[in-house]
Order: structure tokens, then C-alpha cells, then sequence
């Protein structure tokens, strides 16, 4: 094997392996109408990106949700799947209510906020089956769940996330995709920074650290402090 033929295995323990950062950008949909499903998408408040026609027939459109690091895209001859084939896109959202009352205030048909009570319930199309409405018990992360397709029916899943599972985040960093994001993590630190206050039973001046590091540790899925 010469030296530039490097198995996974061996590059995940070779320190002189520089690490190469691989970021899922864009995720192609296939639609029957890529005029309908640009105003669907639109009208959802999503950023258009790009509405490039060429002389082929080959045409692709790209949207961007709100605070999100990847993109969507449609067109003609862009891809060879079915329309409506693609399911189970995932929306990841901090306040799972507010984002469906977003989308139903945009006129989307979203489902009710449910949690699984079956395992993998959030995923069957029919949604008739094994499912609880209202969100999971106390918000758990990663159980509350609502659901909505575009024109063509391709499916998207909102799922609720506030604390990440350990090693999903980086703990020495710290980041927000939104404004919206960010206010509702220092609402949950400061709710609670109160129970703190009253455990200690005095004020605590040095709450802009607590916060900062009770922010960190829930995005990063560490001990929380209390």
C-alpha cells in the first residue's frame, strides 16, 4: 500500500493523518413542480439561496431554514427519485410548540406536538400509531416531535433538542444558530440559576458565569451545574 492509501481504521489512529472536516451542506428533494414547491418553501420564510435555470432544462433552487447550517435543494433533472419520496427530513428546534405555531401561522398543515410511545413511532407516515400527544415529560431532549410535508409529500420531522447526548458537541465550544436559539437557552438557565438561588438560599452575583457555564455544559451534554 503506498503512502497515500490509508484505510479508515488506520487514519482514525495515525496522529500524522491530518483530520479532514466534512460538513453536510445541502440535501436534494425531488418535486413535480419546482415553481409550486419554490413558493411553498418561500412562503415558509425559509432564505432563498439560488434560482439557477439553464438552457439544458436543468434548474436547481436552494432554501435555507431559519439558523440552519444546511440547505435543501430542488429542480429539474436534479435527481431521479420519486416526488414526495424523500421523508423524515429533520428540523431541529429548541421550543418544539413555538416552531409548530411558526409554521401553522405561515398556513402549513403540521400535525399536533406528540412524543413516540413506541419506538420509532415519529416515523411511520400514518401517524395513527403509537404516538402521545403533547410533548414528552419534561421537555425531554430528543422525545417531542411534530410532523409536515410539502406539496409533492416529502416529510419533515420537527424534533425538540436543549441538551445534547455527550460527545455531540465540542465542550470548548459554544454556539447559537439563531437569536431565537440563544433566548431560549438563557431562559432555561435562568430558571435554572432560581433554583440555585434557592438551594443556596442567597443571591448569587456571579450569575453571568453560572449562566455562561450552565449554557455550555447542556449544549454539550455534560453535567449540568446546579
Amino acid at each position: 500500500m503506498s503512502t497515500t492509501e490509508v484505510s479508515g481504521k488506520d487514519a482514525g489512529i495515525n496522529p500524522s493523518v491530518a483530520r479532514v472536516d466534512l460538513k453536510l451542506e445541502v440535501v436534494a428533494i425531488p418535486v413535480s413542480d419546482v415553481d409550486r414547491a419554490k413558493e411553498f418553501y418561500g412562503g415558509l420564510g425559509w432564505r432563498l439561496d439560488a434560482d439557477f435555470p439553464y438552457d439544458n432544462g436543468f434548474r436547481v433552487v436552494q432554501f435555507t431554514p431559519p439558523g440552519s447550517g444546511g440547505s435543501i435543494q430542488f429542480g429539474t433533472n436534479l435527481t431521479s427519485a420519486a416526488p414526495g419520496s424523500a421523508q423524515a427530513l429533520y428540523l431541529i428546534v429548541s421550543d418544539i410548540e413555538a416552531a409548530r405555531e411558526d409554521l401553522a401561522a405561515h398556513g402549513v398543515e403540521v400535525s399536533e406536538v406528540f412524543h413516540a410511545e413506541t419506538p420509532g413511532a415519529q416515523f411511520q407516515r400514518d401517524g395513527t400509531s403509537g404516538r402521545v400527544s403533547g410533548p414528552a415529560p419534561d421537555h425531554d431532549s430528543y422525545r417531542s416531535f411534530a410532523t409536515f410535508s410539502d406539496p409533492d409529500g416529502n416529510g419533515w420531522l420537527l424534533q425538540e433538542v436543549t441538551t445534547r447526548l455527550p460527545g455531540r458537541i465540542d465542550s470548548g465550544e459554544t454556539a447559537f444558530a439563531s437569536t431565537a436559539d440563544l433566548a431560549s437557552a438563557l431562559r432555561r438557565a435562568e430558571a435554572a440559576h432560581g433554583e440555585h438561588e434557592k438551594r443556596t438560599g442567597q443571591a448569587d452575583a456571579n450569575w453571568p458565569e453560572w449562566y455562561a457555564a450552565y449554557m455550555a455544559a447542556e449544549q454539550a451534554g455534560e453535567e449540568l451545574p446546579t
